[in-house]
């Protein structure tokens, strides 16, 4: 048998779809995959960097399969991290064989104590190893993440990213359109550092609101962050509550069955209790379909690590577990009242099945039938739902004629 790798990836789904580029420059390269480290020639950790809990994650988990890798077997560091902090990680981690930035390749060609450089995406020209552009393995499930930029154009108080992933670049819609042929999956979800610049409400303009509508996924992952007027300036972005509010009353005209999904960052300097209500209220009467509660971690370089103003660590976990609440409970009731409606999903393997109101791996599931075809669009009734997750029974064609 030929050498083979294993690439352990953290974070979000951006890292996964640059793993699935670095796999198939391995695979091109003769390798093959192994899900057990510790029969690897090659260790990848694909890592996060984004809060210091990634960052502690990406630690552990580089440390744990230092421990595993077999003797003479190379042990490489990629990602975000590697990017961020290249030779002081190095340095701190001399274990490790490679410390791989982006536009590095990763290979078995170096031994231990070889180069363990870093390019910084924001101050050098694109380079001719970039994953943003390279090919990817056939999807190994029904849908696939595709990403369409890289880097972020925004100075968001909180965010570090634009430091280490550099300004946005978008890719071309050949090059998109030929990525997704060759993953030949039945659902495709975009993503990218900064894709609220295509669905942020400020840009979210009647056009792209329909041209979303009209895929059939009414589905809106919309970047909001914070509702107080205040607090969002303090952030370093647009709009306020109303705002929000009307622009989703716009859409909901539109297309009464759209999905709806955001994040705020709950604790970040300068957060009063008012504020707090306003997102609160905002919560409350939105009604959004899906919502997450991120605590404010505080970020070496950004403008927000040095805003007076801290929120404590205790009123901080008090504020997420009063909005962790309600969300759970409208999230609830949201589901409940698609009980006896019929709807259309994608089965991603037996008996656990998406409609378009459910983004993979971070919303809820509807659980089908068993015999139900894996990677085929089929018709169901939901007949139960519990908490974030739904039931559904197959239907007949009759049973959907004229819906």
């Amino acid at each position: 048998m030929g050498q083979r790798f294993y690439v352990e990836t953290l974070g979000c789904p951006k890292n996964q779809v640059d793993s699935d580029k670095l796999i198939g420059t391995l695979l091109a390269d003769g390798m093959q995959p192994t899900d057990d480290a510790a029969q690897a020639d090659l260790v990848v950790v694909n890592t996060c960097a984004f809060i210091d809990e990634a960052r502690k994650e990406s630690i552990d988990t580089i440390l744990a399969l230092e421990d595993q890798r077999k003797r003479g077997a190379r042990l490489v560091v990629t990602g975000c991290m590697a990017e961020r902090y290249g030779q002081e990680l190095a340095d701190a981690l001399p274990e490790v064989d490679q410390v791989a930035g982006f536009g590095v390749p990763v290979t078995l060609g170096l031994t231990r104590g070889g180069p363990t450089r870093s390019i910084a995406v924001s101050s050098a020209k694109v380079p001719s190893f970039d994953l943003l552009n390279l090919p990817r393995p056939k999807s190994t499930s029904p849908w696939a993440y595709v990403k369409i930029a890289e880097g972020c154009d925004r100075s968001c108080g909180f965010c570090a990213i634009p430091s280490f992933r550099g300004p946005q670049r978008s890719r071309d819609i050949d090059s998109i359109l030929r990525e997704v042929d060759e993953l030949e999956a039945r659902e495709i979800v975009l993503v990218a550092q900064d894709l609220a610049s295509y669905l942020y409400p400020s840009d979210l303009t009647d056009e792209l609101i329909d041209a979303i509508c009209d895929t059939g996924v009414p589905y809106f992952d919309l970047s909001l962050q914070h509702v107080s007027k205040p607090l969002l300036r303090r952030m370093r972005r647009w709009g306020d509550g109303d705002r929000f509010s009307s622009r989703i009353a716009h859409i909901r005209g539109r297309e009464p069955g759209a999905a709806f999904r955001s994040n705020f960052i709950v604790g970040y300097p300068g957060e009063t209790e008012d504020d707090h209500d306003q997102l609160l209220r905002f919560v409350e009467d939105v009604e959004l379909d899906w919502c997450g509660f991120f605590s404010y971690s505080s970020e070496e370089g950004t403008y927000a690590a040095d805003l007076d103003g801290i929120v404590a660590p205790a009123l901080m976990a008090e504020r997420l577990a009063e909005l962790r609440q309600l969300q759970d409970d409208i999230t609830a009731r949201r589901r409940d009242e698609l009980i006896g409606t019929l709807a259309t999903v994608l089965v991603d393997e037996p008996g656990v099945a998406r409609s378009h109101r459910e983004a993979p791996e971070i919303d809820g599931i509807v659980e089908v039938p068993d015999h139900l075809a894996v990677g085929e669009f089929v018709a169901v009734r939901i007949i139960d739902a519990m908490g974030p997750d739904l039931v559904a029974e197959g239907v007949t064609a009759a049973a959907t004629a004229g819906v």
